[in-house]
């Protein structure tokens, strides 16, 4: 891509966070967001990342969201980098009135995306287990200071792009399990601990030079980290159908980042978050093929009916345990 013209409103907002004195800039638009315009800029002093966050998603679904989940997003990663220094880029600045937020710019050459790595067949048990500690990490870090939920009053919107296009959607789809997945929005709303990020994803996480970087906090919450748990693990479940030749290494980075995660786990008994997340789970598996945010590389009836059979069968049966999830999904991968 070349460089081109900035938006004006986001020069605009640069010139209120003190970040450009010219009266413009160019900067390349970077692509694989749904949810945000997202901007590489180069200033004087070096390239920085913006963030515009859309009222309207870029997904087929009519699937809407407040501008305002930056501000959260912001304040999700100050308090990451507190817990963990270098969990989250640097943040530079945010311009509440446009919904926009500036942050450090990570090069892709040494910050390469995990979602990438994992298409090309690269399974790093190791990076998973990374993933995993970091992410414990930053869960126990803020669950032992109560006072931030005052900070993450977004109850709302993660009901509106967490629980309802996942888990409410994917129970009309299926209107047998529609109870099963109001349930499973209820136990998740129930539960609150700690500072959840909310799309724990891999295509939201960079393997940089010291550690996974967390991007595109938009959904930080105040609630159940059995949600950002059982978010990644699914990925790594799914990628068994995007690159079928890695597959024992992505269960093998599945055992490893849950591995990691539980020794962290601290606000509560660890069997009991452990037994949230395997709940979840199946019903984000069928999430991925029937929700309002279906993966793009699951393209066949056969792979999609994989995902249902499974997914469906578990949440009739909900297992207590994450080995159970994954012995059910490479069983059918076998058959």
């Amino acid at each position: 891509m070349t460089d081109e013209p900035l938006p004006p409103e986001i020069v605009a907002a640069l010139h209120r966070m003190h970040l450009l004195e010219a009266p413009a800039a160019t900067g390349e638009r970077l692509t694989g967001g749904v949810s945000s315009d997202i901007w590489r800029i180069d200033l004087p002093n070096g390239a920085i990342c913006v963030k515009r966050a859309l009222a309207k998603l870029r997904v087929a679904a009519d699937w809407r969201a407040p501008v305002d989940r930056n501000r959260y997003e912001a304040r999700w990663m100050q308090q990451a980098n507190a817990a963990v220094p270098g969990a989250a880029p640097a943040l530079l600045g945010q311009d509440e009135a446009t919904g926009l937020l500036a942050m450090q710019y990570l090069p892709p050459a040494d910050h390469p995306l995990w979602k990438t790595q994992l298409r090309d067949g690269h399974a790093d048990a190791a990076f998973a287990a990374a993933v995993g500690d970091r992410l414990g990490r930053i869960h126990a870090a803020t669950a032992r200071q109560p006072r931030l939920a005052a900070a993450f009053p977004t109850d709302t919107i993660f009901y509106d792009i967490r629980l309802e296009p996942y888990l409410v959607a994917t129970g009309r789809a299926h209107p047998d399990l529609a109870p099963n997945f109001e349930a499973l929005v209820a136990t998740t709303r129930a539960n609150k601990h700690a500072l959840v990020h909310g799309d724990v994803s891999p295509k939201n996480i960079l393997a940089g030079p010291h550690g996974p970087v967390f991007l595109d906090a938009e959904c930080a919450w105040w609630g159940d980290p059995a949600f950002d748990l059982a978010f990644c693990l699914n990925h790594l479940l799914l990628k068994c159908l995007w690159t079928p030749s890695a597959r024992a290494g992505f269960l093998a980075c599945f055992d490893a980042l849950a591995a990691a995660y539980r020794p962290h786990v601290a606000w509560e008994p660890a069997a009991g978050l452990e037994t949230r997340a395997a709940h979840l789970l199946p019903g984000l598996f069928l999430a991925r093929v029937d929700g309002k945010s279906p993966v793009e590389y699951i393209t066949t009836d056969a792979d999609r009916n994989r995902v249902r059979r499974v997914a469906r069968a578990l949440l009739g049966a909900p297992p207590d345990r994450l080995s159970d999830i994954r012995q059910a999904w490479t069983r059918d991968l076998a058959a």
